[in-house]
């Protein structure tokens, strides 16, 4: 798996119309904080037990088709479960995946804010929110 910041994830989605990019946080986190723009939700866990969906690589197969081998982009909140999420997709013969460093929200900062050090939104590129 490959680690690209946020910048370098939009660029290879701008030149590969085939890379899927897929959010792997909570339905709640995708609809209200906000995701990047043309992001397919795919939830790694979600409430209310935080266990891992058991469907996660069945579902991102069917979104990649052509046997896994289209780039997989994967983003969270920070980059730690899109990390484990791509783990289990390399496990599952996928041998295209990237995970976006620092995520949708990035790092903390000095004062445990999160947008304001790195990431996704704060790197300015596109997001929705609903």
């Amino acid at each position: 798996m490959q680690h690209i910041t946020p910048k370098e994830a939009h660029a290879l989605l701008q030149s590969r119309p085939d890379a899927l990019l897929i959010d792997v946080r909570s339905e709640i986190e995708y609809l209200f904080v906000g995701h990047p723009v043309g992001a397919i939700h795919v939830s790694w866990n979600d409430g209310p037990d935080w266990e891992v969906n058991p469907n996660f690589v069945g579902e991102v197969k069917k979104l990649a088709g052509n046997g896994g081998h289209r780039p997989i982009l994967l983003i969270c909140r920070s980059g730690n479960r899109s990390e484990v999420a791509g783990e289990a997709l390399e496990q599952a013969g996928f041998t295209t995946v990237y995970n976006v460093s620092h995520g949708f929200e990035g790092e903390l900062d000095a004062n445990h804010h999160r947008n304001s050090v790195n990431g996704w939104r704060f790197d300015g590129l596109p997001w929705a929110q609903c």
